[in-house]
């Protein structure tokens, strides 16, 4: 993944949903080709036949018929993946926008952080929050540079969530644009000790964060997704996703850290149905058009 400082990383989660939809585009043009091939084999064996029945014809017809409600269902279901995919850009957009204010304004009270736009996440480097080794406590500059992260988290996170709006906070006014699902506060550690302690440290790391955090700003607890449920969140990752690869000490102080990963909301359920519905349709087609061609395919 791409930092806006070139620093290495390994996350590729944001581009699953991508993926997901244009492997069912490639998967439904295949189901086409096979269509279209069926139908060139039985015109040529059509056309081999000197006994041409009214029956037979009817059947090549019909087939015929199945073969273009397939690709206008086909067509269908490119435009919702096609709508699909320009609801993930415009949230790709939206977010990216997001982690670059919130950099920006932490880059005003002195404290750099990373910015990784492809997978949302805002990187707090060892020189912004940095653990001791073994250690999930935030002391001396960590804790104050955390408290500089509520506050800037207060200050944007409520024009993109639901909240009840007060003299200090701005919240969302449109309820259809694209807003926060979730802020993970991430926990990480070193490969260094025992994978068990480390499971549990990274997790320790990423809970004091967020109490750290909730502590200084308590409105952000108020802050909710479109389900009314809570943005900020915790989870834990051990050693197991490294920002540097390596085993010294600069890597080991590297990859003992808090990332912020910023999941936006992005409603395909409805469109999956239909993406499914269509799905059924064309196998039932699919059935249909073998049935019109064997029936016709008589010796």
């Amino acid at each position: 993944m791409a930092f806006i400082d070139d620093s290495p990383g390994q996350d590729h989660h944001s581009e699953e949903d991508e993926n997901y939809f244009v492997s069912m585009t490639d998967m439904m043009v295949g189901i086409l080709f096979i269509f279209i091939i069926m139908l060139m084999v039985f015109a040529l064996n059509f056309k081999q036949k000197t006994d041409v029945s009214v029956e037979q014809i009817e059947r090549l017809e019909q087939a015929r018929r199945q073969a273009e409600l397939v690709a206008e269902r086909l067509g269908s279901l490119k435009e919702q993946v096609r709508a699909e995919l320009q609801q993930i850009n415009k949230s790709d957009q939206v977010r990216s926008a997001l982690l670059q204010q919130i950099r920006a304004r932490l880059a005003a009270q002195g404290l750099d952080v990373q910015i990784d736009l492809a997978n949302g996440v805002l990187r707090l480097t060892e020189d912004a929050v940095r653990f001791p080794a073994s250690s999930a406590a935030l002391t001396g500059p960590a804790s104050a540079n955390v408290r500089k992260i509520a506050l800037v988290l207060r200050e944007v996170l409520p024009a993109y969530a639901s909240c009840v709006p007060t003299q200090n906070v701005t919240c969302a006014t449109d309820p259809d644009a694209t807003s926060v699902e979730t802020v993970f506060i991430e926990g990480h550690t070193d490969v260094t000790g025992a994978d068990e302690a480390n499971w549990q440290l990274s997790t320790e790391r990423a809970v004091n964060t967020y109490r750290q955090i909730t502590a200084s700003e308590p409105v952000l607890r108020t802050l909710t997704n479109r389900a009314q449920r809570e943005i900020i969140s915790v989870s834990g990752y051990a050693s197991t996703r490294p920002v540097i690869d390596e085993t010294n000490t600069v890597a080991y102080a590297s990859n003992r850290r808090i990332d912020l990963r910023f999941v936006m909301e992005v409603d395909g359920g409805k469109r999956l149905q239909e993406v499914l519905e269509l799905t059924d349709e064309m196998e039932g087609q699919l059935q249909n058009l073998r049935s019109a061609i064997d029936t016709a395919d008589v010796k």
